[in-house]
């Protein structure tokens, strides 16, 4: 049922606001994802941590968007999408306010922590204001261009604009200045942005949601002190195991109504395209966290040349996506989604190999690889999970694929991490995640391409 006021006489106008509400507060969530990548190398001189410490600062956020995503999305459909959008920009706000003045380390990692809550409430909901008020499916694909274009834009403006930010202003401007464009967000949303909800036969999975929590979280905590603390590794990995175990358990009983319906990873396609996406962002937000640790830690680049030098990346991926949906129709969907993100493991490969040369080619050189490959797999990726369920699981399996991304990336962070400071950091330490990352690649495209192999012959 759908609530609108129409503050704005011009539909046509009206929808032209909406959008660019929406796209104002995506672009900002992923911007500010993608420079805190950057800044961790400051922000680790500036509170003298670790690697471990600077891990929780980028997968805190990682950890709470991936494990409330799905209730984000339940929330915007039970109490208002424009309300929970508005909410989620609004603690996105004061979270990066907090980021801007924590005076620690543990009060960065929670502040971190909390804008991530704010980006599960208003992501979700954002796609879910353009499927309601963009009807013709013309419309609606082209206005989902838009939306996904902000994405990309922000892997390109990310780096570049922290770059210069850390240089001059230090590294707590990367979270003043998205501030006043959150603001702006917000106050736009209420004239803009038509109220709509769907509660019936809705609702919130507390238990799942507090099982499923509890497993990504613990079992990113036993990734990351596994060097520092073996036994601290072994109880959370047990932790993890029984929560995991809890959370199938409840779902199970749920059947048909359960936060992660399980009968979806029955099929096989829908199954290999999980695995891929979650292999691909582990791979790729590894690469994002260290590359520029490493760079700025041996002295070669400083914040704004690390930022410029991650750019093959995201150039090469928006320059691709859009050609991905085109290419997939041409040469089949398991050559685009097992080819791409074994492109993505090419690339990691070649960033590992070139580690500790005096050149930055073989880095720049990997980089663009993987952009090309995470620009070839993504889309087709998205697509083979949706195509492969009814049309009724379409909203949730389009949501499961963002939860397994955002999984892929807590855990390649937690993961990669653990091994380039095991190997004392450095050159050794890049090659030995690089090609850690690489291989998880690899299988992912292996799952990927057997398992729609599997249902292309069951078919």
């Amino acid at each position: 049922m759908l609530h609108s006021e129409r503050l704005v006489t011009d539909p046509r106008r009206r929808k032209g606001l909406t959008l660019l509400t929406l796209c104002l507060a995506v672009l900002v969530a992923q911007v500010d994802t993608a420079v805190v990548n950057l800044a961790t190398r400051a922000i680790g001189d500036y509170f003298h941590a670790g690697v471990g410490a600077l891990q929780w600062v980028v997968d805190s956020y990682n950890l709470t968007y991936a494990v409330l995503l799905l209730t984000g999305g339940l929330l915007a459909d039970l109490h208002g999408r424009r309300r929970i959008f508005i909410a989620g920009t609004a603690l996105f706000t004061v979270a990066s306010l907090l980021c801007a003045l924590a005076p620690s380390v543990p009060v960065l990692i929670a502040a971190r922590a909390l804008a991530g809550v704010g980006a599960a409430l208003l992501l979700p909901a954002s796609l879910a204001i353009v499927r309601v008020v963009w009807r013709d499916p013309v419309e609606r694909g082209r206005a989902l261009g838009i939306w996904a274009a902000c994405n990309g834009a922000a892997m390109a403006i990310g780096p570049t604009l922290g770059g210069v930010l850390i240089r001059h202003f230090g590294w707590r401007s990367i979270f003043f200045v998205v501030v006043p464009l959150s603001v702006a967000a917000m106050l736009l949303a209420i004239p803009a942005v038509p109220e709509s909800s769907d509660p019936r036969g809705r609702h919130v999975d507390v238990g799942a949601q507090v099982t499923g929590a509890l497993a990504l979280g613990t079992l990113a905590y036993a990734a990351i002190v596994f060097r520092d603390s073996p036994v601290a590794c072994v109880i959370a990995g047990c932790v993890a195991i029984a929560a995991l175990a809890a959370f199938v358990s409840i779902e199970r009983r749920h059947g048909a109504a359960a936060l992660v319906p399980l009968e979806l990873f029955r099929i096989g396609a829908f199954r290999g395209a999980i695995a891929a996406t979650s292999g691909m962002t582990f791979g790729m937000y590894g690469v994002l966290f260290l590359l520029p640790l490493y760079w700025q830690g041996t002295g070669r680049l400083d914040s704004t040349g690390a930022g410029l030098a991650l750019l093959p990346m995201a150039l090469v991926f928006v320059v691709v996506s859009p050609w991905s949906g085109p290419l997939s129709e041409r040469i089949g969907s398991r050559a685009t989604t097992a080819g791409g993100v074994g492109l993505i493991a090419s690339g990691l490969g070649a960033i590992g190999a070139s580690a500790g040369s005096s050149s930055l080619l073989g880095a720049e050189l990997g980089l663009a690889l993987t952009g090309l490959g995470m620009g070839i797999a993504t889309g087709p990726l998205m697509t083979v999970a949706v195509g492969a369920v009814d049309a009724a699981r379409s909203g949730t399996a389009s949501a499961l694929v963002n939860v397994a991304r955002m999984t892929g990336a807590t855990l390649g962070i937690a993961v990669l991490g653990t091994l380039f400071a095991a190997a004392h950091g450095g050159a050794a330490g890049l090659r030995a995640a690089m090609f850690a990352g690489a291989a998880v690649q690899l299988a992912g495209a292996a799952v990927s391409a057997l398992s729609m192999q599997s249902a292309r012959l069951a078919a």
